[in-house]
């Protein structure tokens, strides 16, 4: 006769279940997550420059002194910003410092040569800014090739057209000065006036400078164009294959980088009167590093609109931080290069950390 066995009543309660996580989804710690970000890296290298001169050039701690330093960050930190955008979207510019300088030549000479009231010649130049854009974003864009290649060429184009087109109408390298010209008053509050903020004179171009930043963080990350902008510069084939306007992004680009060197050329000729044909050469190099250290990657599709400006600012910073404190200024731009080399590095060190599992 079997018996039956009573079931054991202290064996073990079963397990509780294993949540099932990838490395994508699984939570990774906040500074991680953090570290990703590409404006971070370069928020504290910003942080660090400025403590820096705090204790190096003791003038720097100064209002009107921190005046002047954010004015030189804007005035680069303006045209930083769309040419962020532009990198972000797969393509450089190497013609946009040259097209600030031809911006505001045309504006001058147009309105003196042709003795009319310089909102005429804001307005053409205007126009000639976005169709150089456009020539620069229509030709990258129908022959395929590099807009490295399409953009140094613009560059040499506009570089020679700038002194042979001067002194050809002026008969100097530099335009005359405009500042008794009918409507010069009204544009210059609009492009260069000054505030007194508790004793200092505050350039406008600084607020101008937080706003177009402020705008342009939303557009890149609130609206279908900033979606466009890091589809095509992430694989321009995919996103076009789900229906991205790959042509218009990219020639709209070229576009903002000629209304940025359009605003920061009429700033340039309202605040100064005339126009120096020859300048602008290499200041391309130092948008393109501005944005690079704000965590723009070359190849395109990363980046974000508010860490080109701390990288404006780290630019602003160590131009004037060097004058304050009296160390020879020929060093500036071999204080920027390491900048830019340990700004690449340490962002490649974060995007590894960020990522590791």
């Amino acid at each position: 006769m079997t018996q039956l066995t009573a079931p054991a009543t202290d064996s073990p309660s079963p397990a509780p279940p294993v949540p099932q996580t990838d490395g994508r989804t699984s939570e990774r710690p906040l500074p991680l997550r953090l570290l990703a970000r590409p404006e971070v890296g370069v928020f504290l290298g910003a942080a660090a420059v400025y403590v820096f001169f705090l204790i190096a050039a003791p003038p720097v701690r100064e209002g009107a002194a921190m005046a002047n330093i954010l004015y030189s960050s804007s005035t680069i930190g303006i045209m930083a910003l769309p040419v962020a955008l532009l990198m972000i979207g797969g393509e450089f510019d190497l013609s946009a410092g040259v097209a600030v300088i031809t911006s505001s030549l045309t504006a001058s000479m147009l309105s003196y040569q042709l003795t009319m009231n310089v909102w005429v010649g804001v307005i053409v130049a205007l126009l000639v800014s976005l169709g150089i854009g456009f020539l620069n974003g229509w030709m990258v864009v129908k022959t395929g090739l590099p807009s490295f290649l399409i953009t140094l060429g613009s560059f040499l184009i506009l570089q020679g057209v700038n002194l042979a087109v001067t002194k050809l109408v002026t008969g100097n390298v530099a335009t005359d000065d405009i500042s008794n010209m009918d409507g010069f008053s009204q544009a210059k509050k609009i492009f260069a006036t000054s505030f007194n903020i508790g004793g200092v004179d505050v350039k406008i171009t600084i607020f101008y400078w937080l706003v177009f930043a402020a705008v342009a963080s939303w557009v890149l990350l609130r609206t279908k164009y900033g979606n466009w902008i890091f589809a095509v510069g992430g694989n321009k084939d995919s996103a076009r294959a789900v229906g991205v306007p790959v042509a218009f992004t990219k020639i709209s680009l070229f576009m903002l980088v000629g209304l940025g060197a359009w605003f920061v050329g009429m700033h340039q000729l309202f605040t100064f009167n005339t126009v120096q044909s020859g300048e602008g050469v290499g200041q391309e190099l130092i948008y393109i590093s501005a944005a690079v250290i704000g965590g723009c990657l070359l190849t395109g599709g990363a980046g974000s609109a508010i860490g080109p400006v701390f990288g404006a600012f780290m630019f602003g910073m160590v131009q004037q931080g060097i004058v304050y404190a009296g160390w020879n200024p020929d060093w500036f731009k071999a204080f920027l290069g390491v900048m830019l080399l340990g700004a690449v590095l340490i962002n490649l060190w974060v995007q590894r950390t960020a990522t590791r599992r």
